[in-house]
């Protein structure tokens, strides 16, 4: 009961950001007072909190009562839509810039994603994201060679390039494989969100097809926790959700 407990209370607490009832910059009403208010302990209402907070939607200071730091930045898997579309449609304003662009010869698991020869050349791509100025992914793209040309024609702040190449090139993503765990921060990645190093990164790779099935790009991108959450549905009916051991997990 208490482990369902804290998760009802973490929800309300949720949708009354969401609705504006606590706004950005407010403070949350204190353990004592939830805790009354939802007839808990405060043991129940503290896991509550740290679960908003691990979401990044509230700050988790001890000691003080907690303050709102953002809405919550959802991301769902049920369409394919471009990062920019989805920021948009979230009402923030995104701003890329390209870092690198460098053709070089795939590596093995590059090659292997994109279907292509071992030795073919590649075209990576490192850029930043920003949602409304803040730095929240890094983002590591490998792009087909046929696709290359296109993505080296575009300006640096090319805002989408998945929406860019779709207009210019008729180069249109159909369909999307996504993995999604956790890692660490290396010193680059650190530089760039502005994050301690070692620091966990939620990392997303997905690769994506044309609709006659081309692989088009396979990317790394990697947000700062608390910047996004991915928001994934499905059923009994659909294919079972599929789970496998990282790298560094003994069978």
């Amino acid at each position: 009961m208490g482990h369902s407990r804290y998760r009802e209370i973490a929800e309300s607490l949720r949708q009354a950001i969401r609705s504006g009832a606590y706004p950005l910059g407010s403070r949350l009403p204190s353990e004592s007072d939830l805790a009354a208010r939802w007839e808990a302990s405060r043991g129940t209402v503290r896991q509550a909190v740290a679960l908003l907070a691990s979401e990044g939607l509230i700050g988790s200071r001890q000691g003080a009562r907690r303050v709102v730091l953002r809405q919550e930045r959802r991301q769902s898997f049920q369409q394919l839509n471009s990062f920019a579309q989805w920021a948009q449609a979230m009402g923030c304003e995104v701003t890329s810039r390209i870092l690198t662009r460098t053709m070089r010869t795939a590596t093995a698991e590059e090659a292997e994603r994109l279907d292509t020869e071992p030795d073919s050349e590649v075209l990576y791509v490192l850029r930043l994201r920003r949602l409304d100025g803040e730095p929240v992914m890094v983002e590591r793209t490998v792009y087909a060679d046929w696709v290359a040309p296109v993505v080296l024609a575009l300006p640096e702040d090319c805002v989408s390039i998945m929406d860019s190449i779709a207009e210019r090139a008729d180069i249109v993503a159909h369909y999307g494989e996504h993995l999604i765990d956790a890692v660490a921060a290396g010193s680059e990645d650190a530089r760039l969100l502005r994050v301690r190093r070692a620091s966990p990164l939620l990392r997303q790779r997905h690769l994506t097809y044309t609709a006659a099935g081309r692989a088009i790009e396979w990317t790394d991108d990697r947000y700062r926790a608390g910047s996004v959450v991915f928001n994934v549905m499905n059923s009994a009916a659909a294919a079972p959700l599929e789970r496998r051991a990282g790298p560094d997990v003994g069978g």
